[in-house]
């Protein structure tokens, strides 16, 4: 009978049993408490392995939805698999209240759960991913004041640099032995898809030359020269990715080859990218996260390190959507940062927002953003609508062109690293998220962004030749996010910024909207004179409703502005464009966006040698 019993039922016996001696939970034996301790452990442990589970299984199931083609589940697939973690913590924590009593367990009990967490965890795959679900269900129970090393994973407690999968998180070939085609096509075929290619010899033979120009002969081949790859394909919207590496000596070159489907739904290679900028801007922050089915993500984690050695761990953890060990790993390095740095917390440079207070620490890349108590009246919107669009991005494919950001609640920082307008800033826009403990300052609700250039600042500030480039790239962003079925809202230089790499991003979320319910129209024309001088409106406008005809009157009135916009994007001021995308999003009609330059596809060779003949 005893065997038939669960965890839960035992664990309420035993609390039961106490309640009737008239005992407190603080006089449980230590014998219980290792048994309780035990339990609620295993019931952690439990939740993160359902949740881990069914993250494998949405990567399992994108290889056979990209082999058919269907995009719009992968999409779906994609926005779902965001919000399990938390669907699972809640579910633990849940279960935790309801069968253990858990915010009446006594401090040694949270104690020797977290040891005895510890142990379950040294055979563990995915040892690092556990402790912060760990930390994630028990920051829901205790109260803030025990958020300390003594409950909590502060610093990790299992070391995941050698864990492995069975089988091996990634492949290697030796192509001194069978030849750099072979091998190649050998690579390809061990991913096991099941639809078949255009032309695959014609793609070995483009993937070849391109190695070639990379490597140009004559290439002394060592006797360790090999090709790695990882294991499983990298999916994201409608592309599966080869990523590895070729090793020969101390030279490792790393390589992604994108695969992707005509319109007959065969298979093609559509470039080979060796360029360490081009695979990090596949990594970057402002692209949405990868499918990708791994049993020991740090081992995944491990070689990409390999292949882009600056991004941080928080950064490729997050991109391989396992955007909660990316916070996690990001607040451990920005702590230990703070140790190691003396400079202040300022008011970010730049124009001050409507909606958001930002601000910044000069040695650290990012920027921390509030939303005010108050916010402008202009902008019609309210807390928890500002929070919905940061969620509707973090849901959305973000095209390369909207920058990701990490969420946080009590986040507590030195009070001596706040410079002093920065907290006449904070007390006077936000006081609400602000707390002061001693020589501490707390923050209950943040987002942090990468840190970028404002588009307004580096246009006032930059050459003929950089305007021209960030209007170009300005233009760009807006044109992916209207494939991706997002309207920026409000489209002002200041809420865009320039990446290190000299990419534009969107970073002002609070005004967009789906292309999809817009209501895009002309300006019919005056009925008299009169109408046409008067400050308002002849026309009626609905709260939905965009006049592209405007856009030139708050974007162009820099000359030089004006001019590499006209050029290069004169069809932004259109009704046509803005009505014609919204009627192919309608239609069902997924974009094609690239993330790497058109001019290195291969299917330009391709076009080329068709006119040719």
């Amino acid at each position: 009978m005893l065997n038939e019993i669960s965890a839960g039922d035992v664990a309420g016996q035993l609390l039961a049993g106490i309640a009737e001696e008239d005992l407190s939970l603080q006089a449980l034996t230590e014998e219980q408490e290792r048994d309780l301790s035990k339990k609620v452990a295993s019931e952690i442990l439990a939740g993160f392995d359902r949740h881990y589970r069914l993250f494998r299984y949405c990567a399992q199931q994108t290889k056979g939805l990209f082999e058919i083609g269907d995009w719009h589940e992968i999409q779906r697939l994609a926005s779902q698999r965001i919000s399990m973690y938390d669907d699972r913590v809640s579910e633990t924590v849940e279960t935790l209240r309801t069968d253990y009593d858990a915010e009446s367990l006594p401090d040694s009990v949270w104690q020797k759960v977290k040891t005895r967490f510890v142990t379950y965890l040294v055979d563990h795959r995915q040892a690092e991913l556990a402790e912060t679900f760990f930390n994630s269900v028990i920051t829901k129970i205790l109260h803030r004041d025990f958020f300390h090393n003594s409950f909590l994973f502060v610093r990790p407690a299992v070391s995941t640099e050698y864990i492995e999968s069975d089988p091996p998180s990634y492949r290697s070939y030796y192509p001194s032995a069978a030849g750099l085609r072979k091998t190649i096509r050998k690579i390809i075929d061990d991913f096991k898809l099941s639809c078949a290619f255009v032309d695959l010899e014609r793609d070995l033979r483009h993937i070849i030359l391109r190695a070639r120009v990379m490597a140009p002969r004559p290439i002394k081949v060592d006797p360790d020269c090999q090709i790695q790859v990882l294991s499983s394909l990298f999916f994201r919207n409608k592309g599966a990715y080869i990523i590895g590496k070729f090793i020969n000596g101390n030279m490792p070159v790393p390589f992604a080859v994108p695969l992707l489907k005509d319109t007959d739904g065969r298979v093609y290679a559509d470039t080979v990218l060796f360029n360490a900028q081009q695979i990090a801007t596949l990594f970057s922050f402002t692209r949405a996260y990868f499918l990708v089915d791994m049993e020991a993500p740090s081992a995944y984690v491990q070689f990409l390190r390999t292949l882009l050695p600056n991004k941080p761990k928080a950064e490729m953890y997050t991109m391989l959507g396992l955007q909660k060990q990316g916070k996690t790993l990001f607040y451990r390095d920005f702590l230990h940062h703070l140790k190691h740095s003396n400079d202040p917390f300022i008011v970010a440079p730049g124009i001050k927002g409507l909606v958001m207070t930002v601000f910044t620490l000069p040695s650290y890349p990012y920027v921390f953003k509030m939303i005010k108590d108050k916010i402008a009246p202009q902008k019609e919107i309210d807390r928890a609508g500002v929070m919905s669009k940061y969620q509707l991005v973090k849901q959305h494919d973000r095209v390369g062109r909207m920058a990701d950001t990490w969420e946080y609640s009590q986040v507590a920082l030195p009070r001596a690293r706040f410079s002093d307008d920065l907290i006449r800033e904070l007390k006077d826009t936000c006081p609400s998220q602000l707390e002061e403990e001693g020589d501490t300052i707390l923050i209950k609700h943040l987002y942090i962004e990468r840190r970028m250039t404002p588009l307004n600042i580096y246009l006032h500030q930059g050459t003929d030749g950089e305007v021209e480039h960030g209007i170009t790239e300005y233009g760009n962003a807006i044109k992916q996010l209207v494939a991706a079925n997002i309207f920026p809202g409000d489209m002002l230089f200041k809420n865009f910024g320039v990446t290190r790499l000299g990419r534009v991003v969107f970073y002002d979320y609070d005004e967009i909207e789906y292309m999809t319910d817009c209501n895009f129209r002309r300006i019919p024309p005056a009925p008299n004179p009169e109408a046409e001088m008067s400050s308002e409106p002849w026309y009626s406008v609905g709260p939905k409703d965009v006049f592209p005809e405007e856009f030139g009157q708050f974007l162009l009135g820099d000359r030089r502005v004006r001019s590499a916009f006209l050029k290069q994007h004169a069809d932004l001021l259109e009704y046509e464009f803005w009505q014609h995308r919204k009627e192919r999003i309608t239609q069902g009609h997924l974009e094609d966006i690239y993330p790497y330059p058109e001019s290195i596809r291969f299917v330009r060779t391709y076009r080329t040698r068709r006119r040719m003949v």
